[in-house]
């Protein structure tokens, strides 16, 4: 389950379990509550802060609990909304971010990195995926509002059209993510990124933020359907 830690004006929160290096930190409705509980202890706290994602091992986020969306396909639209719900939040999130991509972020993983307001990535493994069209999976209309107003239209066609793996140097290229890092630097680049950034904490963060991201919100808040799902 995702932890909490802090260093100075800087929480980090660990999407994977403590001390494990194997854990995909798939979106399961539990990981999705414990990480919401986490970002409600952040919100209520005071002072200059900001928010750094990261997690050991091979995996940022593998993306989606497959299993539950076949064992409960009844139950697939609600989940799905509570995964846009994540989305939402981290947009607008009262204090800046920074997704610390340790390792493979694949899917509704990718797309939480994409939630941040800057994504540093670790230079030598890993990659930034929509593989999708290849799971013969649509995109919500949800996600596809966050994915085309965060990323640009050609980025996009490929990203979700052909399921590219984008390495660090692609990634940055792309302008998937803000800067890469070495393994042994990854955390401590992104929380000196999120720590010259903590002093921004202010009432009037979240109103440019959901101005900013004005298009991306509105597509997220429109409820998963049967007729919406492939984002028609």
């Amino acid at each position: 389950m995702p932890y909490l830690e802090r260093e100075g004006e800087v929480f980090v929160v660990y999407l994977g379990e403590r001390d494990q290096t194997d854990s995909e930190n798939r979106f399961r409705p539990d990981w999705i509550a414990e990480l919401d509980a986490l970002l409600d202890e952040v919100e209520n706290s005071e002072g200059p802060a900001a928010l750094v994602t990261t997690s050991t091992g091979k995996f940022y986020s593998n993306g989606l609990d497959t299993d539950r969306l076949v064992a409960d396909p009844k139950d697939v639209h609600a989940y799905l909304d509570r995964v846009h719900a994540v989305y939402t939040r981290l947009l607008a999130f009262p204090m800046p971010t920074v997704a610390a991509m340790n390792g493979h972020a694949f899917g509704a993983g990718a797309m939480l990195a994409t939630s941040h307001d800057f994504r540093v990535m670790r230079a030598d493994r890993g990659y930034y995926c929509l593989p999708e069209v290849h799971l013969g999976m649509p995109f919500t209309v949800a996600m596809n509002a966050l994915l085309t107003e965060r990323l640009s239209n050609q980025v996009c066609v490929q990203a979700m059209t052909t399921g590219h793996r984008y390495p660090a140097e692609e990634a940055l290229a792309a302008g998937i993510v803000d800067g890469t890092a070495a393994a042994s630097e990854l955390l401590a680049t992104a929380i000196e990124r999120a720590a010259g950034l903590a002093a921004n904490r202010k009432p009037n963060l979240p109103i440019i933020k959901r101005a900013l991201h004005a298009k991306a919100l509105a597509g997220l808040a429109v409820p998963t359907t049967v007729e919406n799902l492939g984002g028609n």
